[in-house]
């Protein structure tokens, strides 16, 4: 397992603090609580190597669910973070700058594969750093949201010169309009995407890369044969597919964001940012107030380099908000 530090690891804090793992409030990760219900698979997903009707079937459900072109080619992974990994190791090792504060498994993996890696504050300082550009949009963990038309024109600009940009959508479905999936196809662009977040599905290990045709073959390559499991590959066209899920859940999502920022204002909290599956906040006593949570069996997301911030998943239920809300109250009368 990795050393580094994310959400959802509820086995330690379970370790650390007891309790049962199913009786834990888990608000530690950016995951959809109300996942997609996937319904019983099929044997023969199981039983046999998955054939190309398979995976066709799954990348074209992503092709239409992102907003890809017919022009977009499409690698599956199990998982965004297989191809965040592999996609280091595919070019020679230079400057690669990446907007931060983010995800910090992207300038691992890039300084693993001998990069040079600069973290910079924006698109600006980024392609005076660079030729190879990663950014999260939203961004993990404040929800930033960079311009779909900057990136478009910022991807222009580094193909020209050879370069890409990387832009790693894992909670696109919750800003789509800033999403640049449908300019995927063209030379210096790759857009991740995956069931994680949104579809609640982590655990299937579904992940999606969009991009031009040469990238994605080389990609594909790397990750070899079945690179993405049958019930994967079944589950995964069948989220997608579901539009009438999709738009009831995002709908839901906007409802609980605003209930969440409503209870942590009502409590001590400065909004920071977010998106439709989590909140950011600052709070003068972040550290104290996580162990406090945690005491309680309610897992958040706290972040060794910005020791004033604290994370918030969305809560699945009307008694996980009043838990909530009981708790943060009760941390100003211990």
């Amino acid at each position: 397992m990795s050393d580094v530090q994310h959400g959802g690891r509820l086995d330690a804090a379970v370790a650390q603090f007891g309790g049962k793992a199913e009786k834990w409030l888990d608000l530690s990760t950016g995951i959809n609580p109300a996942s997609y219900p996937i319904g019983e698979i099929d044997n023969r997903h199981w039983q046999r190597l998955p054939d190309q009707k398979a995976w066709t079937d799954a990348a074209e459900a992503a092709r239409t669910a992102y907003g890809a072109t017919d022009q977009a080619a499409v690698s599956l992974a199990a998982g965004s973070q297989a191809h965040i990994q592999l996609l280091p190791t595919l070019f020679k090792p230079q400057d690669v700058a990446i907007v931060g504060f983010t995800y910090q498994e992207h300038a691992i993996h890039w300084r693993k594969a001998g990069h040079q890696v600069f973290v910079t504050d924006g698109l600006e300082s980024a392609e005076a750093t660079a030729r190879i550009i990663i950014i999260v949009n939203p961004n993990n963990p404040d929800g930033r949201i960079i311009d779909r038309n900057a990136l478009t024109e910022l991807a222009r600009r580094l193909a020209a010169k050879g370069g890409l940009l990387v832009v790693d959508e894992a909670f696109g479905e919750t800003a789509p309009r800033s999403s640049v999936a449908d300019q995927a196809g063209r030379d210096g662009l790759i857009v991740l995407r995956s069931l994680g977040k949104f579809y609640g599905l982590a655990g299937v290990r579904f992940g999606v890369a969009l991009t031009y045709e040469n990238l994605a073959r080389r990609l594909e390559e790397g990750l070899g044969p079945w690179a993405v499991s049958g019930p994967a590959l079944a589950v995964g066209a069948q989220a997608l597919s579901d539009e009438k899920w999709q738009k009831r859940i995002a709908k839901k999502l906007v409802v609980g964001r605003e209930q969440l920022e409503e209870v942590l204002l009502n409590n001590g909290h400065e909004v920071v940012g977010g998106t439709g599956l989590f909140v950011l906040t600052r709070h003068g006593q972040a550290e104290r107030l996580w162990e406090h949570l945690a005491k309680t069996h309610i897992l958040t997301r706290s972040f060794s380099g910005k020791p004033e911030w604290i994370r918030f998943g969305i809560p699945g239920s009307k008694s996980a908000f009043n838990k909530l809300d009981k708790v943060l109250a009760a941390f100003y009368t211990d």
